[in-house]
């Protein structure tokens, strides 16, 4: 080996193999020269400028490719088992998800596309984890989670239906409870001759028919409820002694109701009760009531026939107090108070929180009726409140006399001009159309007492600001949407609604409102465990046992119960 340095520096070397002057001579005569050198191991040169470029493109190459090589193992470890699969996905990269995802989109295409059976899902999520490990196809898995969806839908649908058939259920139940107060009430009606005094004292009867005081009409069997509307009104009155109630119930209760107001006398406002058997019942209005009992009658027979499924959209319509004949005598509010002019009816599933006398003072422009239209929400009408919602607009007698889009008024705060009321055929009207109701075998609208007044009133019906009531507090999704503030500044709450507060379905939250108006003080309730403190009752275990009850007496309230329904049948009531 030998090196040849020249005078301009280090050019060059040349290892070679052979000896002697000849090779030296070659090279140095080459390089005096100035021109290239050829020897036999040319093609061993290697240049520096050329390796370095390439050690430093691989220095940064070599990391990423080591990254993406790891990454794509570890992946196809999982998604394949082959090394040829392993190496399509180094090559294809993001293709494969792509593809996976393809896949899916097209095999749950198909799976909305087809029919399944919803027996074929799979019970539980474990269960169908396993079986698409095993089968791995993405069209069973499809087809798996479809069935599986539709079997849980199902179920769900089947346990809002039994929800519904049990809250209607519950709906028509009374407490024990509410028995026996009844049934103590009587007992007293029958031996104090307090509670059989005249109500009011004759004093005051001259007040009946003062149309410069303030009417109020109850129409109800339920004796609780009726005397928390009474006390509740008087306490938030700003006059109280401007007062006058009118409380009219059925024979069978009229002996509680009237023992009850005898013995709890209200100090300012006035109280008159009134039983149905006490009326002069005309020819005419005989008839309207045999015709109201007959409706009620066919609608029972139609929806609750055995044959047949039951009808789950109407059993809220079809509750105790919509087929009850003390709602339905409304239409008769002129004929049952012929002395007055004006008056505000109230259900007895309300509660007055605020004072409510600019109600007399309401200017209802000609009008029959002033009542609150549920049109307080976004748009012009609350969902499930217009015509369509009650009346049948397939039948063409209803849709070409009224229209579909129409905002429905509410029952239980009104204001009637009773003088108005007669100078019309409304009460005529309703009759007309509950005979029409009865030819078309009940067709023409959805069970209940609001249906045929829609009717009867339309046209006659002047707003009431929709801020002083509140209403649904018995309907457990819509109470939901309550607001605090709106429940709190509403003049009156209605518990419109299967859930009655002085049921055992009634909502906590709401039954507060209701229950602190009862007379936690009075012997009977507290005999009958209504309400203890200011926690309402009843519980389950208190609703099957009375308490201090002479079964002597009560032997002979249920005979005298018994010989009254027979000679006047008013339907159920609370105290039958």
């Amino acid at each position: 080996m030998k090196f040849y340095i020249s005078a301009k520096g280090i050019k060059r070397f040349t290892i070679s193999n052979g000896g002697g002057k000849g090779s030296a001579k070659d090279t140095s005569g080459t390089a005096a020269a100035g021109g290239p050198t050829v020897t036999a191991s040319s093609s061993r040169r290697i240049s520096l400028r050329t390796v370095l470029p390439v050690v430093l493109v691989l220095g940064i190459v070599l990391p990423f490719i080591f990254v993406r090589v790891a990454i794509l193992v570890l992946e196809s470890a999982t998604f394949c088992s082959s090394l040829e699969c392993a190496g399509w996905r180094f090559f294809s990269g993001a293709d494969t998800s792509l593809k996976l995802r393809d896949e899916l989109t097209r095999a749950l295409m198909e799976a909305n596309d087809g029919s399944v059976n919803d027996n074929e899902g799979i019970a539980s999520f474990n269960e169908l984890v396993k079986e698409m490990v095993l089968k791995q196809d993405l069209k069973a898995f499809a087809f798996k989670t479809k069935a599986m969806l539709l079997q849980m839908e199902h179920k769900v649908q089947r346990a809002k239906q039994q929800e519904s058939v049990y809250w209607h259920l519950a709906s028509h139940g009374v407490p024990q409870s509410l028995h026996c107060l009844c049934l103590k009430l009587a007992e007293e009606y029958a031996v104090n001759a307090i509670a059989r005094s005249s109500l009011p004292p004759p004093e005051f009867a001259s007040r009946l028919s003062d149309p410069t005081l303030h009417h109020l009409v109850l129409l109800t069997d339920n004796v609780l409820a009726a005397s928390v509307v009474v006390t509740s009104t008087v306490e938030n009155s700003a006059n109280p002694e401007k007062l006058v109630f009118h409380v009219v119930t059925d024979k069978k209760t009229y002996a509680s109701m009237h023992a009850w107001f005898a013995t709890n006398s209200i100090q300012s406002a006035i109280v008159e009760v009134r039983g149905l058997h006490q009326y002069d019942w005309s020819e005419e209005m005989n008839s309207g009531v045999k015709e109201m009992l007959e409706t009620n009658h066919l609608i029972w027979k139609h929806y609750y026939d055995k044959e047949k499924n039951i009808d789950y959209s109407n059993l809220n319509a079809l509750r105790p107090s919509s087929l009850s004949l003390m709602n339905q005598l409304r239409i008769y509010i002129p004929e049952l108070f012929p002395d007055l002019k004006k008056i505000v009816f109230l259900d007895d599933d309300v509660v007055v929180q605020h004072d409510i006398s600019s109600l007399w003072d309401l200017d209802l422009n000609g009008k029959v009726s002033g009542s609150v239209f549920k049109s307080w929400c976004e748009d012009d009408c609350c969902p499930g409140s217009k015509y369509m919602n009650y009346l049948n607009f397939s039948d063409p007698l209803i849709s070409s006399n009224f229209d579909n889009e129409q905002c429905g008024w509410l029952y239980g705060m009104n204001v009637f001009d009773l003088d108005a009321w007669r100078r019309t055929n409304i009460t005529e009207t309703y009759r007309k159309w509950l005979k029409l109701n009865l030819e078309s075998g009940t067709a023409l609208w959805n069970p209940g007492v609001l249906s045929p007044a829609l009717i009867a009133f339309d046209g006659q019906v002047h707003p009431i600001d929709p801020s002083m009531i509140v209403t649904d507090l018995g309907y457990r999704y819509r109470s939901e949407e309550i607001s605090k503030e709106s429940l709190e500044a509403a003049s009156v709450i209605h518990f419109s609604g299967p859930a009655k507060p002085w049921l055992e379905i009634g909502f906590p939250e709401y039954r507060r409102l209701w229950s602190r108006y009862v007379n936690s003080s009075n012997k009977f309730i507290r005999r009958c465990r209504i309400i203890r403190g200011k926690k309402l009752l009843p519980s389950v275990s208190d609703s099957y046992v009375l308490y201090d009850i002479d079964y002597a007496m009560l032997f002979i309230i249920i005979i005298y119960i018994y010989e009254a329904a027979k000679k006047y049948p008013t339907g159920s009531s609370i105290c039958s």
